[in-house]
């Protein structure tokens, strides 16, 4: 063999038009569901967050909705309901529209053009992953419980995880206990960035708990329905993103202070939290990653828009400097992150969850980063307008950026992606 010879290796990513993950075509049953969810944004969604935003003008609790907030908004969903605009995200016929993630992925790219949709929808985070695990592995009773009100819009729910004093991208980590004294787990712990506790709708949270420590590693973990209200919850304040509180809903700082819930609340049962992890952010990061690119896609538009209706120097300002390449760049970087994120989508509706996880990762790792620069480039485009109160992006870059942390870093998925292709040698 010569120094510089190569040997080609046999990978799952080999281009084969005959190969069903390579058709990432929508559904035909599916196009008339994803017109109508265009149409509602547009005629529904929009005027009703302009009306949403000005019902909270000047509210005295920053931590709360106005009634005419929630009035505005159960209008709303209440109509998306009646048009059958509802819990897409759930693959089961019965309970959610039975779409694929494929499908699925359409959808939530229409949904992350506009900040209320998903919510109009019932299809927001966490409450997706939330009622997805609840869907899949809860007993009658928590199903009863906590999935019925959450399906039918009625309440909001947080995933507890992340923790401070430990490196959480990593589970193994989690150092919140749970012991079992008698017929309750009494819960000690502390946690932060936690989303959506602050929301005074927020009444159940899925808490990540270390049950044995002396288990295999991958077996010490447990997941435990937890009520808002029961006492020990303390929330000790919100965490701020780029300086933003984000209330009413919040990232909060918690702590379980010998929380008390009966052992019925254990999700699946002791020692299978990595388990049910994996369950919940496949599809999650698909979800997050198409409603990235539609911010992405709205990043652009107002690109566009600015770039040629404002002069500077005698041209348009698409026309100055770089813009032109900018703006065709973008373009460029929206269509290959769209399409990678439809084939993870597809890979998960072919292979299942975990023989996805490579693609999954791919996009997780992506997605957020190349959506950051875009929607960095259209500030930019903008001048200071564009980091003021008077555009959306100042808060979509915010939002985007910090998908680099959530539901893994990205040196995490950069790591299980490369590891995947070591192995391939």
């Amino acid at each position: 063999m010569t120094k510089h010879s190569y040997i080609p290796r046999t990978t799952n990513y080999t281009l084969n038009p005959g190969d069903e993950l390579n058709d990432l075509r929508m559904s035909d049953q599916v196009r008339p569901l994803y017109d109508h969810v265009r149409k509602f944004i547009r005629d529904t969604v929009e005027p009703m967050s302009i009306e949403f935003a000005k019902a909270g003008e000047g509210k005295h609790d920053r931590w709360s909705f106005t009634p005419k907030q929630l009035e505005v908004l159960e209008v709303a969903k209440n109509k998306a309901k009646k048009e059958g605009l509802w819990n897409f995200f759930l693959p089961d016929d019965e309970t959610g529209q039975g779409l694929k993630n494929l499908d699925y992925a359409y959808i939530a790219s229409e949904l992350g053009k506009s900040p209320l949709a998903s919510e109009t929808m019932n299809c927001s985070a966490p409450d997706t992953g939330n009622m997805e695990v609840l869907e899949r592995v809860g007993t009658k009773e928590q199903k009863e419980k906590w999935l019925k009100p959450l399906m039918n819009g009625e309440i909001r729910s947080a995933y507890v995880m992340t923790e401070p004093n430990v490196a959480s991208s990593d589970a193994k980590n989690i150092s919140t206990t749970a012991k079992l004294v008698g017929d309750e787990w009494v819960i000690n712990g502390e946690k932060y960035y936690i989303s959506g506790v602050g929301d005074p709708r927020c009444k159940i949270l899925i808490v990540m708990v270390k049950t044995n420590p002396d288990a295999a590693p991958s077996k010490q973990q447990s997941q435990i329905l937890v009520p808002r209200d029961t006492p020990g919850v303390e929330v000790l304040g919100p965490m701020y993103v780029f300086g933003q509180d984000h209330a009413p809903r919040g990232h909060m700082h918690m702590r379980f202070n010998n929380v008390r819930v009966p052992k019925e609340n254990i999700l699946l049962g002791e020692g299978r939290g990595f388990e049910i992890s994996q369950l919940r952010l496949g599809p999650g990061r698909i979800h997050h990653c198409m409603r990235t690119i539609g911010k992405a896609e709205k990043a652009l538009d107002l690109m566009v828009q600015r770039g040629l209706t404002r002069e500077a120097f005698g041209k348009k300002i698409a026309h100055l400097g770089g813009n032109m390449q900018i703006i065709a760049q973008a373009r460029c970087e929206i269509e290959a992150m769209r399409l990678m994120v439809l084939k993870a989508a597809k890979a998960m509706d072919v292979l299942g969850n975990k023989e996805a996880r490579v693609w999954v990762s791919m996009v997780k790792a992506m997605v957020p980063e190349r959506a950051c620069k875009i929607i960095d480039q259209s500030i930019q485009m903008h001048g200071a307008t564009g980091i003021s109160h008077w555009t959306p992006l100042a808060e979509m870059y915010q939002d985007v950026r910090h998908l680099r942390f959530a539901d893994g870093p990205d040196e995490v998925h950069w790591m299980v992606v490369g590891r995947h292709e070591l192995s391939m040698a």
